[in-house]
C-alpha cells in the first residue's frame, strides 16, 4: 500500500519505511506527526476530495537540516551593476512508520 501526502505545499508518494526530505516542520527529533492524505493506492485505491476521510500517515522526525547553498546572481550589462545573494533552504527528514486507511 502507498499513499500520496501533502506537506509544505508539495505532494509526495510514500510507502511504509520510506524516508523523505520535506519542507521544514515544527517538532523535535524523534517526535511523531500525522500527514494529510490525498490518495491511497494499492488493490483498492481511494481518492480524496481533497482529503481521504479517516486516513492518515504516521511519521517520525529523523533530523532537521539545511540544503546546499544556491547562489542568485543578477547582472545588468554595461551598467556596472550586479547583485549576489545566497540561500540555504531548511528541511526536515521524516520516516514513514505506517499508513492507516480508516473506515471503508
Amino acid at each position: 500500500m502507498y499513499a500520496v501526502v501533502r506537506t509544505g505545499g508539495k505532494q509526495y508518494k510514500v510507502a511504509k519505511d520510506s524516508v523523505l526530505k520535506v519542507e521544514s516542520l515544527v517538532g523535535d527529533v524523534g517526535s511523531k506527526l500525522d500527514l494529510e492524505v490525498l490518495m491511497l493506492g494499492g488493490d483498492k485505491p481511494k481518492i480524496g476530495a481533497p482529503l481521504v476521510k479517516g486516513a492518515s500517515v504516521q511519521c517520525e522526525i529523523v533530523e532537521h537540516g539545511q540544503g546546499e547553498k544556491v547562489i542568485a546572481f543578477k547582472k545588468k550589462r554595461r551598467k556596472n551593476t550586479h547583485r549576489k545573494r545566497g540561500h540555504r533552504q531548511h528541511f526536515t527528514t521524516v520516516k514513514v512508520l505506517g499508513i492507516t486507511a480508516g473506515k471503508e
